[in-house]
């Protein structure tokens, strides 16, 4: 089932988040991977600037979270993550195409440029990447993220979204 993610929802992200970020320990570069991938800190200040979290649940076990935010002329997907042990089984899938239905904005999607699984599932989805130009402008633009993570991740783009 899909649902709104609510306060009494925030651990079940948190750890959720972390718990699916494992992936990307010796993928990303070693300077942007820490344990925990996002803190408690860190996820409050997601939801105070606007991620509104989603979350698919089976038998009252939360599985999957993807986030959306506003962003003026676009939206963005943010922080999409299913656990483990669930992965590939259409959880991510069904939180992207609902999120998608929520906005008729173009949407962005920035993600590692090394998490090649992540890349495919978007493309699979109907995403496109854009390019390395449009990407470094669209970081900067909608997103608040370091130098190292411009220079180490893509953008991907439903379409509709030039600089």
């Amino acid at each position: 089932m899909l649902r709104l993610c609510t306060d009494q929802d925030r651990e079940d992200i948190y750890l959720i988040i972390n718990d699916a970020a494992q992936a990307y320990k010796g993928i990303i570069p070693e300077d942007r991977y820490h344990e925990p991938y996002m803190t408690w800190d860190e996820l409050l200040d997601e939801i105070n600037q606007g991620v509104v979290f989603w979350g698919y649940e089976e038998d009252n076990q939360s599985l999957g979270v993807m986030g959306i935010q506003d962003k003026r002329e676009v939206s963005l997907i943010r922080h999409a993550y299913v656990r483990t042990l669930q992965r590939k089984s259409g959880i991510g899938s069904k939180l992207l195409t609902h999120l998608m239905a929520l906005t008729n904005k173009p949407i962005l999607i920035g993600t590692w440029a090394s998490a090649d699984w992540a890349i495919r599932f978007y493309v699979k989805n109907g995403f496109h990447l854009v390019s390395p130009e449009e990407k470094n402008q669209l970081l900067r633009t909608y997103w608040n993220v370091p130098a190292r993570q411009i220079e180490t991740s893509v953008v991907l783009s439903s379409g509709g979204v030039g600089i």
